[in-house]
């Protein structure tokens, strides 16, 4: 079915702006396709003479602030309203299928598309969405070519992908014996027992899901592969199938419930998994970063980038979110830290918009994109993506939209982009295990397949642009991820120039900080208050030995070695000579980027920038992420 979309006219010099693109099913092929003449066949018996309806159920989009105009151009067009929608600043109706195409005529419509019933999960036993829900992960592989992979047999098998971010609980789909390794706990929640590793927010194991999920079993022989027969298991649509079902998440938590982490956490947990990436029995092939900063500081001397690139250069291909601020002012030019890197694989969002061709993809507003400089190097689907919920956690239990069935939550943001990218990397791994990052970048990018052909015109006609800004957004990079194309892997030999490191600790943390309730952490000292000595911290973390046992940075932060389910926990204590008693200080509130409960974003009634303080939603923001079902505006 043609689709068809609407884009506002843009302004001049340092204003213009790039207004959100909506896919709709195209008016005319609605009425079209739907207005067809009802055969007398057709007629249910006993209806004699009486007239057979043939209105269709839809949903309006309208534009910004054009709501009630919306609503009189379809009324008076015969339409019957039906519910009001303002989270998607419109309405559900009905009408005659003939007036379709004159609804077009109306500026104040955005879309018009068919309200088609959904089965409720809960009360159903398998999980049935729809193969059309391009936020699925059924569809999110085929967009990929993930399950072109899956049909030669690489499914993520012997790869380690370790996930930095909120901890992973083990809810069905990443509940399976060996799917989920716990690294180190270097969370606020460590204190807490009953929280060690576990996510009690719900972004990380979100991420963890759409990485490696699976409700298959490991090594079923549904698999396909070329000499086998039969649908594969992993195709199953009634099954929950992440991008590289068979590679195991090592859990490396950082966000504490409500999101809180200092990026002095984030730099350790790195370079523990640099260090302990080939420990007996591990591969950490891959390192997810679905947050980010907005750093002050030349990227080249950003701590955090130095970590990054570090884990880089010691095999371990990094992937991390390009950021979700594309709508801020200014923000749109500058890609988060660490993605802002040149060595790293810097991932950006698509929207599908229903169809899982990659040519008719458009890049929504939110998504930050970089410049012409450094821009992302790749995108992948990112909006209402379907993934593991964390029942009770502080998403599922503070958040009411995004929810599907008892299992599911959708999420749109370069978050679920980036899970996506780390999943077809682990991939690409287990069927290339000798290839370097360096390689693995430059297949995405080389693969990668481009989005329609305006908006790449668009895009080259603005870098060429003599009054372009530094507002200006660079757009899909190469591309949309894909590695359902050529089998070879290429030849790369001249790695990116990595930084220095030498900044500023503080000018890393960006404009977010923890805070205890009275105070915020600012300055040149970690969460211990420990001094930050950038010379000896890039020599130790360039050398590989940032961590001695399971101190870092001067202070006991976990235990030793592995226990037998994972990573051994310890109580923080200050440093190992004091032995100050650290658990009476709780740094929580962090404000990483991408989740902004302030109203910014959400357009239903109850989420308003009046009803949350800086002490309550609006201090967490991890970068990448929006939890709701609702398309972006």
């Amino acid at each position: 079915m043609s689709t068809t979309t609407r884009r506002a006219s843009r302004g001049s010099g340092s204003s213009r702006r790039r207004t959100a693109v909506v896919a709709s099913v195209s008016l005319a092929a609605l009425a079209s396709s739907l207005a067809a003449p009802v055969a007398a066949s057709d007629v249910p018996a006993g209806t004699g003479n009486q007239t057979v309806s043939t209105e269709i159920d839809v949903v309006v989009r309208a534009a910004a602030g054009r709501v009630d105009e919306a609503r009189t151009a379809f009324a008076a067009l015969g339409g019957t309203i039906d519910t009001d929608l303002p989270i998607i600043d419109g309405f559900s109706g009905s009408i005659d299928p003939a007036d379709l195409a004159r609804l077009d005529a109306s500026a104040a419509i955005v879309s018009v598309t068919p309200d088609q019933a959904l089965a409720p999960m809960s009360t159903e036993p398998t999980l049935g969405y729809d193969r059309r829900d391009t936020g699925s992960m059924s569809a999110i592989t085929r967009i990929t070519g993930a399950q072109r992979l899956w049909d030669a047999g690489f499914v993520g098998q012997g790869i380690d992908v370790a996930v930095i971010d909120t901890g992973v609980t083990r809810v069905p789909g990443l509940d399976a014996p060996g799917k989920v390794l716990d690294g180190p706990d270097l969370s606020f929640d460590s204190l807490d027992e009953g929280l060690v590793s576990r996510d009690a927010f719900g972004h990380g194991t979100h991420m963890a899901g759409i990485i490696a999920g699976s409700d298959v079993a490991p090594g079923t022989s549904g698999r396909r592969c070329r000499t086998c027969t039969g649908r594969s298991a992993y195709t199953d649509t009634t099954k929950f199938v992440g991008l590289a079902p068979e590679a195991r998440v090592i859990n490396v938590k950082v966000g504490a419930y409500d999101g809180a982490a200092d990026v002095s956490q984030v730099i350790a947990a790195i370079d523990w998994v640099v260090q302990h990436r080939a420990d007996p029995g591990v591969n950490i092939r891959v390192l997810n970063l679905s947050f980010g900063t907005d750093s002050t500081q030349d990227p080249a001397l950003d701590p955090l980038v130095f970590a990054a690139e570090q884990a880089w250069r010691a095999g371990i291909v990094v992937v991390a979110s390009a950021g979700n601020e594309g709508l801020a002012s200014g923000a749109g030019s500058a890609l988060a830290t660490p993605a802002v890197s040149p060595s790293i694989i810097a991932v950006g969002a698509s929207d599908p918009r229903g169809t899982i061709t990659t040519s008719d993809d458009v890049i929504p507003d939110f998504a930050q994109h970089g410049s012409p400089a450094r821009g992302v190097d790749v995108v992948a689907p990112g909006v209402s993506v379907i993934g593991l919920r964390v029942p009770g956690g502080f998403i599922d239990t503070n958040v009411g939209t995004g929810r599907v069935g008892e299992r599911f939550q959708r999420a749109t943001g370069t978050s679920q982009a980036t899970a996506v990218v780390s999943g077809l990397v682990a991939l690409l791994l287990s069927r290339s295990p000798q290839a370097t990052p360096d390689m693995i970048k430059a297949y995405l990018t080389g693969n990668a397949k481009p989005l329609d052909g305006d908006e790449s015109d668009r895009r080259n006609e603005q870098a060429s642009s003599a009054d372009q800004d530094s507002t200006e957004r660079w757009y899909a990079g190469a591309g949309s991820a894909f590695v359902g194309g050529s089998r070879r892997m290429p030849a790369v030999t001249a790695p990116a120039p990595s930084g220095t490191g030498l900044g500023s600790l503080e000018a890393s943390r960006g404009s977010y900080h923890v805070t205890n309730g009275e105070t915020e952490l600012h300055g040149e000292v970690d969460i211990f208050g420990a001094p930050w000595d950038p010379a000896a911290w890039t020599a130790a973390s360039g050398a590989q030995a940032a961590w001695s046992g399971g101190v870092w940075n001067g202070n006991r932060w976990t235990g030793d070695g592995w226990g037998d389910t994972g990573w051994v926990n310890v109580t923080w204590t200050g440093d190992d000579t004091t032995a100050d008693d650290w658990a009476g200080v709780r740094w929580k509130g962090v404000r990483w980027k991408g989740v902004i409960w302030d109203g910014v974003r959400w357009k239903g009634a109850d989420w308003t920038s009046g009803q949350w303080t800086s002490g309550g939603w609006s201090g967490v923001r991890w970068r990448g992420v929006v939890w709701s079902d609702a398309a972006w505006s």
